[in-house]
């Protein structure tokens, strides 16, 4: 192989669309700009401008705030979780753990835990131990004669 046999695989480069190039190309004259006005000219940025006036964006007051060390969960429900057992993709009898679901299949990931909702409907006997579960989820694990242990939040690197 040599360097003059070198190319791209077919489709790997798409060519470049040359405008103001003559009538034949199609973009020719005013290259797709149409005629006159601020657009038509270089060096335009309009996004928000309002010819002067108070831009929408700056009248209105900014609202809310965003937690920059907020938690997130990979959830996982209840109906999945039986669904999984019956499979025989999770044991029901050894304690189910986070890292158990992830091997299962049930999530990619486990984020900064798991958390365990109630879609669904369980009617297997389980030991959960997961970061977090909403308080019908424990209801529906205890009435299938199962119990939900938490686990000690891991403080994050960024706090």
């Amino acid at each position: 192989m040599k360097l003059n046999e070198l190319a791209d695989n077919p489709g790997a480069t798409k060519k470049q669309k040359r405008v103001a190039r003559g009538p034949g190309s199609g973009k020719g004259k005013t290259a797709g700009r149409g005629i006159k006005g601020q657009k038509s000219r270089s060096g335009v940025a309009i996004g928000g401008y309002e010819g002067g006036q108070m831009p929408l964006y700056r009248r209105l007051p900014k609202r809310g705030f965003t937690k920059p060390n907020k938690l997130h969960y990979a959830v996982v429900n209840l109906g999945l979780i039986e669904k999984f057992i019956a499979a025989g993709k999770l044991d029901a009898k050894a304690e189910i753990t986070e890292d158990a679901i992830i091997a299962a299949g049930l999530t990619k990931n486990k984020l900064d835990g798991i958390r365990v909702l109630a879609k669904g409907e369980i009617k297997t006997k389980v030991n959960l131990s997961v970061s977090g579960a909403s308080a019908m989820a424990v209801e529906a694990v205890e009435k299938a004669a199962g119990k939900v242990t938490f686990l000690a939040r891991v403080a994050a690197a960024a706090e």
